[in-house]
């Protein structure tokens, strides 16, 4: 019953393991934070690359097991408590972890929040690993509107039967990696960068281009983009982050 409440799917396949810990790319210097700890088995291979690490779990059956299992590992802090009502370190930190599915995108966005986090490594549902880092071809809100403080990269695929229980999808192994110095500088620039890509997914006219229109005057439009690539059919959801920098530079003068 605990199982389906909190949605767990613990990752038991010693491979995918080392997978993720290879995309997490812990250093010995690091504080990480792991979401979600389950039985233990990514934060056993978790422990031995870095300096500290803050392990959080829900469900208050695992912790003793938890517990004894880590007990060799003295810098690795079992916590009982929700992640997501946890306040972040105020050290630079990264976030790992074989995330509920049910719950990724609270975990993303309080991730996001976190203003010393440099990384976030997560086991997610498969679809929402490729919707996110643009995999499918295709670019979310999300992503695009993140995109020049946030790296979001696609770092492998997880058979559904390296969990137990076994869920009905595949995982996906997904990254962000917050930019040492953001691809735009300052508030309003940032703002206004935000309220371009919000015009441009409202989804009016059809097209991005009918979108941004309404805010746009038709010459400056089709300079920026000739610039980005972009035909006047272009739907949202295929301009790209880059893209959508270089439309960004045009319609305000602004370098991207």
């Amino acid at each position: 019953m605990a199982r389906r409440t909190l949605s767990q799917n613990f990752l038991v396949d010693p491979a995918s393991v080392a997978r993720v810990v290879r995309a997490a790319r812990p250093g010995p210097g690091d504080l990480v934070v792991e979401v979600g700890m389950g039985k233990g088995a990514l934060t056993a291979a978790l422990a031995p690359h870095c300096r500290e690490l803050i392990g959080y779990e829900i469900d208050p059956h695992l912790i003793p097991g938890l517990r004894l299992r880590l007990a060799g590992h003295p810098h690795v802090r079992v916590v009982h408590r929700d992640f997501l009502t946890a306040r972040p370190p105020l050290e630079p930190f990264a976030a790992v972890g074989n995330v509920p599915y049910a719950r990724t995108a609270e975990i993303v966005d309080w991730c996001l929040r976190a203003p010393r986090l440099t990384s976030a490594t997560f086991l997610t549902q498969l679809e929402y690993a490729r919707k996110r880092t643009g995999d499918f071809g295709r670019w979310s809100l999300l992503t695009v509107r993140t995109w020049p403080d946030v790296e979001w990269r696609m770092c492998g695929r997880v058979p559904r039967a390296a969990f137990r229980p076994v869920p009905r999808v595949d995982g996906g192994i997904m990254r962000l990696t917050r930019r040492p110095r953001p691809l735009l500088t300052g508030a309003a620039e940032r703002a206004a960068y935000e309220r371009l890509v919000e015009l441009g997914f409202s989804g009016i006219g059809g097209t991005l281009y009918a979108s941004l229109r309404r805010a746009h005057p038709a010459r400056r439009l089709d300079s920026a983009f000739r610039r980005a690539g972009l035909g006047r059919d272009a739907v949202v959801a295929y301009a790209t982050p880059r893209q959508w920098l270089v439309l960004f530079e045009e319609l305000s003068g602004t370098p991207a």
